[in-house]
């Protein structure tokens, strides 16, 4: 059985608009220290254990950093909690990073998240992610709204899975956002698996980006494992909403290589669900020079190793951190 997720199901050509070697650079360098951190963190896992659970984002890499690409440094950014490669595209670095994966001091909450880490920092127009699927959409919203009233020309991405995309928030703020029209970007990671339920045994439409029509706003359908491709889908979303244009739907089918959470079975799946898989990092290591592609990704196994590494030996975080940051 081939795998759902091929390149060619996406519904376009990844034939796209060129973009400078500048950004297609930073969008590999992106994907290879995402890659380099999901390599590292399974093999954490495996020799030492985890203090809770880490959900692969093997696969989905290339939407993430094509995405990003496309937004502003003041844009939020409101993500999923798959993989690392969300906080990493918008500039944080890889002590906070891997410092909250092991709940470390370090971490950017100072190791509150830790096992399945919320990141934060503000100043990078990261903005954590709620406690629930689904949480997400109200708080882009209002995120969006804030922008508008204020007039500060920023725009908000939430981003989510096609589970996540059956929650009643999804149609509440979704409605309102378009009438409203709020500098929003809703973007999908279809990896077409909700944990271990298809897509299609759940959804009564084919695609997630067809929903949009209900709303009067446009709905796109892009090739995930192709960043520039996701770039030039988001980038539009983002103009016209920086525009007064209100919100736009951007789904990217993309592949979770990985199960559910590391450590997962994946029973569910057929053995050969991964022949159709197009790897992200090889599709963007096409353009670029081989010996510059190759120093990028040495570089990221070397960096992340060595991030690893100090996070391991940083200082667990005091109880009385459970304390701060709260509104009251």
């Amino acid at each position: 059985m081939a795998s759902p997720h091929s390149a060619n199901e996406a519904g376009g050509s990844t034939a796209t608009a060129a973009v400078s070697p500048e950004l297609l650079l930073r969008m590999f360098t992106v994907i290879a220290r995402a890659r380099a951190i999901e390599d590292a963190v399974a093999v954490h896992i495996r020799d030492h254990g985890f203090a809770g659970f880490w959900h692969p984002g093997k696969g989905q890499e290339g939407a993430v950093a094509g995405a990003v690409a496309a937004m502003a440094d003041g844009d939020y950014l409101f993500y999923q909690g798959r993989g690392a490669a969300w906080p990493l595209a918008k500039g944080m670095g890889l002590a906070p990073i891997l410092g909250d994966l092991l709940g470390k001091a370090t971490g950017s909450t100072g190791g509150k998240g830790a096992g399945v880490p919320h990141w934060a920092d503000p100043a990078l127009g990261i903005m954590g992610e709620g406690a629930t699927l689904g949480s997400v959409y109200p708080v882009a919203a209002g995120a969006a709204l804030s922008a508008q009233l204020r007039g500060s020309g920023q725009v908000a991405l939430a981003d989510f899975g096609d589970g996540t995309a059956a929650r009643g928030t999804f149609h509440e703020s979704l409605l309102e956002a378009a009438r409203w029209r709020l500098p929003l970007v809703y973007f999908c990671e279809n990896n077409g698996i909700s944990v271990s339920t298809t897509f299609e045994s759940v959804s009564p439409t084919k695609t997630i980006a067809e929903r949009a029509s209900a709303y009067g706003i446009p709905g796109i359908r892009v090739d995930g494992h192709d960043a520039v491709e996701v770039y030039h889908a988001v980038k539009t979303a983002i103009d016209r909403a920086r525009a007064g244009q209100g919100p736009s739907l951007v789904e990217a089918v993309v592949t979770r290589v990985g199960g559910h959470w590391e450590g997962d079975a994946q029973k569910y799946r057929p053995a050969d669900f991964l022949a159709d898989y197009t790897d992200p990092l090889e599709v963007i290591r096409e353009r670029i020079d081989p010996g510059i592609a190759r120093r990028v990704i040495d570089a990221a196994k070397a960096e992340v190793a060595q991030a690893l590494q100090e996070a391991e030996a940083a200082p667990l975080p005091a109880p009385s951190v459970i304390l701060e940051d709260v509104f009251a």
